[in-house]
C-alpha cells in the first residue's frame, strides 16, 4: 500500500467513520489503534499497538502522504486535576509525531482539536477562529499546546498544517463510555430506564456537530492539497442550546423520559460554547446539514439496534 492516508486514532467514534469513508471512496488507508483494529476493508490497513516514540511513526510516515491525527486519550473530566496525564500521553504523541514529521517534509497532517474545550466567552456570541481561546480544563490546555507545537513545526520545516476545532460531536458509532459524550450517556439511561447524573443545573449551552457533517469536512480538506503554514477552521453546527433544551429533544426524538438528577456544577466546564463556522464555508462551501432532532433520531435508531 503506497500513498495511503495514516489515520492515528483509528479504532475511535470519529476514526472508524472517516476510515470508512475514505475505503469506500477508494482511498488507501493505514490506521493506529492502541487496543482494537479499526474498519475492516481490502483498503485498510490496520496496525494496533502504542505508538510513543517518533521512531515508531517513521515506517508509516514513508508510506503516507497525509497523517489525521485524531487520537486522544481524555476528555476535560477524565483529566482534571491531573495535568501530567496530558503531558505523558496526549501531548507527548503529538510532540513524537511532529519529531518525526521533520524527516518527511511532503506529508501533510490534519489534527483534530477541540473548540468545545478552548472557546468560552460569557457573552454568548458565537466564536470564530479568530476569538481569544480560554482552556478550562487540562484538557483543553494541551489542544491548545499540539496547535501551537504545530504551528511552530510548520514554521521551522515548511510543514503544511489544517487544524478542525469541532463542537461536541455526536452520531451512529458514538458507543457509550463514561465521562465520553453526554448523549450517548443519556441515550444509554433512557434505554436501560436510568437517571442521569447531570453536573449543573442543565443551563450549560453547548454546540452540537453530527458526525457525517463533520467527516464530510475532513474529505473535503483531505481532498485538496493544504498550503504551507497552519490553518484552524472551526467545525460546527452554529447554534447553542442548553443541556436541558437537549434533554427534551432526545425526549422527544424516542417517545421515552429521560430521568435526572443535578449536582455541583464543575470548574472545568464553561457556562457557555457558541462557535461560527464561516470560515470553512468560505474555503470549502462546508455547512452543518443535519438537525438536531435528525440527528438524535438517527444516533437513537442505531444505539437501540446496538443494545438490544
Amino acid at each position: 500500500m503506497t500513498e495511503a492516508i495514516l489515520i492515528l486514532g483509528g479504532g475511535g467514534f470519529v476514526g472508524r467513520s472517516l476510515t470508512r469513508t475514505l475505503a469506500l471512496k477508494g482511498t488507501p488507508v493505514i490506521t493506529v489503534n492502541r487496543s482494537t483494529p479499526g474498519f475492516e476493508h481490502p483498503l485498510v490497513e490496520s496496525v494496533v499497538g502504542e505508538f510513543r516514540e517518533p521512531e515508531a511513526f517513521a515506517p508509516l510516515l514513508t508510506r503516507s502522504h497525509t497523517v489525521v491525527h485524531l487520537a486522544s486519550t481524555s476528555t476535560p473530566g477524565t483529566s482534571a486535576a491531573r495535568p501530567l496525564q496530558e503531558v505523558n500521553t496526549n501531548l507527548y504523541i503529538t510532540a513524537s509525531l511532529l519529531q518525526a514529521l521533520q524527516d518527511h517534509p511532503d506529508v501533510e497532517l490534519l489534527y483534530m482539536s477541540s473548540g468545545g474545550s478552548l472557546y468560552a466567552d460569557a457573552s454568548g456570541l458565537p466564536s470564530d477562529e479568530s476569538a481569544r481561546v480560554h482552556p478550562r480544563s487540562y484538557h483543553g490546555a494541551a489542544k491548545l499546546a499540539s496547535e501551537h507545537l504545530i504551528s511552530a513545526w510548520c514554521d521551522q520545516f515548511d510543514g503544511r498544517a489544517t487544524i478542525l476545532r469541532p463542537s461536541n460531536i455526536y452520531g451512529p458509532g458514538q458507543p457509550e463510555r463514561p465521562g465520553f459524550g453526554v448523549i450517548p450517556a443519556a441515550f444509554g439511561k433512557i434505554l436501560r430506564n436510568e437517571t442521569l447524573h447531570v453536573w449543573g443545573d442543565g443551563s450549560v449551552r453547548r454546540d452540537y456537530v453530527y458526525i457525517d457533517d463533520l467527516i464530510r469536512l475532513c474529505t473535503m480538506i483531505l481532498g485538496t492539497p493544504m498550503p504551507k503554514g497552519t490553518r484552524i477552521f472551526n467545525a460546527c453546527s452554529g447554534t447553542s442550546i442548553s443541556l436541558n433544551e437537549l434533554f427534551d429533544v432526545m425526549e422527544a426524538a424516542t417517545g421515552r423520559p429521560l430521568h435526572r438528577s443535578y449536582d455541583a456544577s464543575r470548574a472545568v466546564d464553561a457556562s457557555c460554547i457558541a462557535m461560527d463556522a464561516t470560515h470553512a464555508a468560505k474555503v470549502y462551501s462546508w455547512r452543518h446539514q443535519t438537525s438536531l432532532k435528525e440527528g438524535l433520531i438517527q444516533t437513537w435508531d442505531w444505539i437501540s439496534c446496538a443494545m438490544s
